[in-house]
């Protein structure tokens, strides 16, 4: 029987198809405090594929940063860590001080939140994004200043600006010079923590279409963290929502947004006030509380005591994300899994 050219079986001969860029698999860290340790991630997995976006969402305490910082072993001393992250098939927790070094930067990079901060205040612009250059050897045969010129006007700033010194730069500016810096040695995977936090709507939206662009034209793989789902939904292919250490809905970012499934995910969406729609312009739905101690987690569902539909249930139950349609949605709601029965 003859087969439909379009539906013709792949060719064993090309062998399984490639690992993610990034898998994140069961990711669990806790930091060591006076009353003992505390929960910061429980059980988090993700994956991101080379050239997509990946948004992850929720309130401050959610476990966003740390999740980002645990990508790259960055965490200070009083975390543990658990689960595996899988960089191009290669366990990050798992590799030697001198293989980790060569990865950073060069394998992957990470832009923070608060340029000013990360920046070093007395070193020129140029010699900062020339660094790791020199650190991992990837410096052009021209030398590292005609490079730090190309990376300069690739983010919009003047080749000039290398030697400026941070606090000589705007908000703006500083955040792109971050960004030229994170791809100095053109990594595989960008993590993107908070890079519009404290921009003005201007500035960032440019920022939003810098790292678009940059994403679109390299093919690497970003992993972007806001609390701004409106950001996400805007920038990213796909979202992540977190509450109380863990993934409570993921799915595609424009769908999350506008359909979320768990009340969590839904009530975070309803917080922000949508241009040309009064109701919401008038009276945002905010959520009232915060999200729980880490070190004192409520029984059952974490979202529980915040929850406007919780049932007795919930306080027994602590649901993992299961199918919510179509599309990879996932929601860890019980009221999920009871529609799709």
């Amino acid at each position: 029987m003859s087969t439909d050219e379009g539906a013709r079986a792949p060719d064993a001969a090309q062998g399984p198809d490639p690992a993610p860029l990034l898998r994140v698999e069961d990711l669990r860290v806790d930091y060591r405090t006076a009353g003992g340790r505390a929960p910061a991630v429980r059980g988090v997995s993700l994956t991101l594929e080379a050239g997509s976006k990946l948004g992850v969402a929720g309130e401050s305490g959610c476990g966003k940063s740390t999740v980002a910082l645990a990508l790259l072993r960055l965490l200070p001393k009083s975390a543990r860590v658990g689960g595996s992250v899988l960089l191009d098939g290669e366990d990050v927790t798992a590799m030697r001080w001198g293989r980790l070094r060569a990865v950073r930067w060069a394998g992957a990079s990470i832009v923070f939140q608060g340029a000013m901060h990360a920046l070093n205040a007395v070193r020129r612009v140029g010699d900062q994004i020339a660094e790791p250059m020199l650190l991992h050897g990837t410096a052009p045969p021209g030398g590292t200043q005609a490079r730090v010129a190309e990376l300069l006007e690739s983010v919009g700033l003047p080749r000039w600006r290398a030697r400026s010194y941070p606090h000589e730069l705007s908000g703006g500016q500083r955040q792109r010079v971050m960004i030229a810096m994170a791809l100095a040695c053109e990594p595989r995977l960008i993590i993107a923590d908070e890079p519009t936090t404290a921009l003005d709507v201007m500035v960032q939206a440019q920022i939003l279409r810098l790292i678009d662009e940059l994403v679109a034209g390299s093919g690497i793989g970003l992993l972007m963290i806001s609390h701004d789902l409106s950001v996400l939904a805007d920038t990213c292919d796909r979202l992540a929502v977190m509450y109380a250490g863990r993934v409570v809905e993921e799915g595609p970012a424009a769908e999350v947004v506008a359909a979320a499934r768990h009340p969590y995910a839904a009530a975070l969406s309803a917080a922000f006030p949508r241009v040309g729609d009064p109701a919401s312009r008038m009276a945002p739905r905010g959520l009232p509380g915060d999200p729980p101690d880490p070190a004192a987690l409520p029984e059952g569902c974490s979202f529980r005591p915040r929850c406007a539909v919780a049932e007795a249930r919930c306080s027994s139950t602590d649901p993992d994300l299961w199918a919510a349609g179509d599309g990879g949605r996932r929601a860890a709601c019980v009221k999920v899994l009871e529609e799709a029965v």
